[in-house]
């Protein structure tokens, strides 16, 4: 792994400023501001085995962007059914090998003849392999439906269930996890269903909005969490942190030595997502230096790390796990040169698409990670 540097007023210098990790202050009541909007994953209503958004260094400009998108618009309009549901594993995957699922189960912004809110299951896996969506009347929503439901997706595909199903609604906690339980899969509450969102965000163009039926102007009838952030616990507090950056390339080659090289991280599928930034690229990031480095990474494996963000006003880290956990996850002296710089760390998130990480380390001048993780904020989806 490349030395990380530090960011001071938008661009990196070739040193690292550690700053030590103070007990957090309790409770601290904020706001936290949106995830800047990109153009996201494109997912047709008839799947394609490897749908992607766009995300790079040189955007093109409002009338090359225009004149680019109106063919793929027009065609997109010729074969999206809304009405249709989707049962869709591509023919190259190894299907043997999808053994985790991302769930979503809820309504959508469409009446059906009664009038009543129409529900939807969708399925996905982290690469989109395995597509499946199936609506349903209001009036079956329960665990056993669910289940019943997951369990045809195995057998309408062709493929064993999975080991783990990630959903990101903590309001539908009780009934997945008794459907997964029932099925023998285990539950994960979750925000890493990166693949999920943005499917859903296409959707709600290509399909919900196309429908006979949408109600235009319509609010989720479930939304996303976003509660105060509170105490880390105390196995979770390192030594030193640092705000830092990594070319791009490296954080390629993070990722794909993630698995054979490190017990503790996660990575992004960056082809499928779209990223397509300059190799040189700075990539903003959080090192975090531990003499229980391993302890450490391993603890911190269990949280399913979604994000991670700045609170300038109160010269806080925020860090966020599961579907609704936030924590004060370091605190820093504030002053004109740190709020500055935590800024710029926020300005280059934005400018990388959302993309940052979160390294822990045994030393914050090692050149290797202990634990590795690659993390996007995303907005929350518009249904």
């Amino acid at each position: 792994m490349t030395t990380a540097t530090a960011i001071v007023a938008g661009h990196g210098i070739a040193f690292r400023r550690s700053l030590h990790l103070p007990n957090p202050p309790g409770k601290p009541s904020f706001s936290v501001a949106r995830p800047h909007a990109h153009n996201r994953l494109l997912v047709p209503a008839t799947p394609s085995p490897r749908p992607c958004r766009s995300i790079s260094s040189e955007s093109p400009t409002a009338a090359e962007a225009d004149t680019a998108e109106e063919p793929a618009e027009e065609n997109e309009e010729d074969d999206v059914d809304p009405l249709a549901e989707v049962c869709y594993l591509d023919p190259d995957a190894d299907a043997e090998g999808i053994r985790e699922w991302e769930v979503d189960f809820c309504s959508r912004p469409i009446l059906d003849a009664r009038g009543k809110k129409v529900w939807e299951l969708v399925v996905c896996d982290a690469t989109l392999s395995l597509q499946f969506t199936r609506f349903f009347p209001n009036t079956s929503i329960n665990s056993v439906t669910l289940r019943d439901a997951l369990a045809s997706v195995a057998s309408s595909l062709g493929v064993p269930l999975p080991d783990r199903a990630r959903f990101f609604r903590s309001q539908m906690q009780t009934i997945i996890s008794r459907a997964c339980n029932d099925l023998g899969v285990k539950a994960v509450p979750s925000r890493r269903c990166v693949s999920l969102l943005l499917w859903l965000e296409e959707r709600y163009e290509t399909v919900y909005s196309r429908h006979p039926g949408f109600q235009k102007g319509t609010k989720p009838l479930l939304t996303l969490d976003n509660p105060f952030a509170t105490n880390l616990p105390d196995n979770l507090f390192g030594d030193k942190w640092a705000f830092v950056q990594l070319p791009f390339d490296d954080v390629r080659e993070e990722v794909e030595l993630l698995e054979r090289r490190y017990a503790f991280g996660a990575g992004l599928d960056l082809d499928l997502l779209g990223f397509e930034l300059d190799e040189t690229t700075l990539v903003p990031g959080v090192a975090v230096e531990s003499s229980r480095a391993k302890p450490l990474a391993a603890w911190m494996n269990g949280l399913e790390i979604c994000s991670m963000e700045v609170d300038t006003g109160r010269a806080n880290l925020i860090l966020s796990a599961g579907v609704s956990t936030r924590y004060v996850y370091a605190g820093y002296q504030k002053s004109a040169a740190t709020t500055q710089e935590a800024e710029a760390w926020e300005a280059a998130k934005k400018a990388c698409g959302g993309l940052h990480f979160l390294a822990i380390q045994e030393n914050l001048n090692s050149d290797s990670c202990v634990g590795f993780w690659l993390l996007l904020d995303l907005p929350p989806p518009p249904v």
